[in-house]
């Protein structure tokens, strides 16, 4: 029995992601950031969370970076310390640069307070990188959350219901296109 469970869980793990949660550990690992991951889990869905998905020995940017580029949808929750931590917006630019669909969720800050710190820790190149990704962000379209006022249970339905939404869009768009790609024939 416990090897056809790891059989299970080792085909899961192989699979890529359907989301990938993006966050500032300090501000939500302990509480939206894992109660969206728990959540979408009991709906069969496959989050990506580092602390949830990532072991001992793992390469973070090699683990990070191939889990962005297989997902199929970026959350990215914004935070007060979110812009001061470099994988943030690393992981943030790389949904932006594979042009992912993010749904952001701005907690305890309005995207008009997000900005990459000039603190002579990045390269000009990719500050210019990091602020253009956060810009493409801030003007998405996405949810608001005050952690003194608000209740989670209830940002982190909304959240997953839209996860849900967009990955059944994506899965409807997949399918035409394949339809579409039968039906042209081969030129010669």
């Amino acid at each position: 029995m416990q090897y056809r469970s790891s059989v299970q869980l080792a085909r899961r793990v192989i699979k890529p992601c359907d989301v990938f949660i993006n966050h500032r550990g300090i501000d939500t690992k302990h509480t939206i950031a894992t109660l969206l991951y728990d959540y979408l889990s009991r709906l069969n869905l496959r989050p990506f969370l580092d602390n949830k998905n990532m072991k001992p020995g793992d390469k973070l940017f090699e683990k990070i970076d191939t889990a962005i580029h297989g997902c199929k949808i970026g959350v990215a929750l914004f935070s007060p310390n979110y812009c001061k931590s470099y994988f943030c917006l690393h992981e943030l630019a790389l949904f932006m640069e594979s042009k992912k669909k993010v749904i952001p969720i701005f907690c305890d800050i309005k995207p008009s307070q997000l900005h990459v710190p000039r603190n002579g820790v990045c390269a000009e190149k990719e500050l210019r990188r990091f602020s253009w990704a956060l810009e493409e962000a801030k003007h998405t379209v996405g949810l608001t959350f005050d952690s003194f006022k608000g209740n989670y249970a209830d940002v982190v339905t909304s959240t997953s219901e839209i996860v849900i939404k967009s990955l059944i869009e994506l899965e409807n768009d997949e399918q035409i296109i394949m339809k579409r790609r039968r039906k042209t024939p081969l030129s010669s």
